[in-house]
């Protein structure tokens, strides 16, 4: 019976994993489960208690550095970055004004809702724009020096 109790701890970790961005709560699903184990085999619960006490604290000490690393952004990392991340730095063309709070641009095709990066800019339709970073589906953007020479 010790052994379902542990079994659901873990499976209730584990999915409150899934809302939190922390890879801290997972650690601690994976003692549950090794706990499960001990329980299994017939352990008594104070060493069902030091199994899941061990085996989340070396998973935190040992895995959540790996992981963490793992998770960096590319360009953090030095690899090619891929997805939203390879917005940033590129280009886009106004297609409405841009001021502090909307406006929108075009990259590589697409509309892109945007605002400008210090809030007091503005952006007329035709001007480009460099982005400087994607914050969910909003591109913050900044006067393309460049293309203004």
């Amino acid at each position: 019976m010790e052994a379902v109790l542990w079994i659901v701890l873990g499976i209730a970790l584990a999915i409150a994993e899934a809302f939190t961005a922390t890879l801290l709560i997972i650690f601690f699903g994976i003692g549950a489960f090794a706990a499960a184990g001990a329980a299994a085999l017939g352990a008594p619960l104070l060493l069902q208690v030091i199994v899941f006490a061990l085996v989340s604290g070396l998973s935190v000490a040992a895995l959540r550095p790996i992981v963490l690393k793992h998770a960096r952004p590319a360009i953090e990392s030095g690899e090619t970055p891929f997805g939203v991340e390879a917005l940033e730095g590129g280009h886009g063309t106004v297609l409405e004004e841009i001021d502090g709070e909307r406006g929108m641009i075009k990259i590589d095709g697409e509309h892109w809702q945007a605002r400008s990066f210090d809030g007091q800019e503005k952006y007329l339709p035709g001007e480009r724009v460099r982005i400087i970073k994607v914050d969910g589906a909003t591109a913050i953007v900044w006067r393309d020096d460049i293309s203004n020479m």
